[in-house]
C-alpha cells in the first residue's frame, strides 16, 4: 500500500502549537513528526523534549471513522523514535522512517 499523508499532527499534546507537522500512514503504522513548538515565547522555538526541537514517533495504526484520516495512532503502541534540532533533519528523518517501516 502507498503512503497516506494526513493533514494534522499525529502525536504530541502541544501539536496545535507546533508549526512543523508531518503525519503519514504506511503499512499499518503512523509516522508522526512535529517541531517548531511556540507555546509561551513566540520569538523562538521551544524544546518538545530533552535537547530536541523536533521529533518523529512511530506508532501502530488503527482504523478510524474520520473521513480526513482513515487511520489513527494507537498511543499504547509506540515502536520507534528519533529526535532532531533542525527542520532539514526532521524532514529527512520522517522520510527515513517511512522507508524503514514501509517493508516491515
Amino acid at each position: 500500500m502507498n503512503e497516506i499523508w494526513m493533514p494534522h499532527a499525529g502525536h504530541f499534546c502541544g501539536a496545535s502549537l507546533c508549526r512543523f507537522r508531518l503525519n503519514t500512514y504506511v503499512n499499518g503504522y503512523i509516522i508522526s513528526t512535529v517541531g517548531e513548538y511556540v507555546s509561551g515565547n513566540r520569538t523562538k522555538f521551544e524544546e518538545i523534549g530533552l535537547n530536541r526541537l523536533y521529533e518523529t514517533m512511530v506508532f501502530e495504526a488503527v482504523k478510524s471513522n474520520h473521513k480526513c484520516c482513515p487511520y489513527e495512532i494507537n498511543l499504547d503502541k509506540e515502536v520507534d523514535f528519533e529526535g532532531y534540532n533542525d527542520a532539514e533533519s526532521a524532514t529527512k528523518g520522517h522520510y527515513d522512517m517511512i522507508k524503514k517501516w514501509k517493508d516491515v
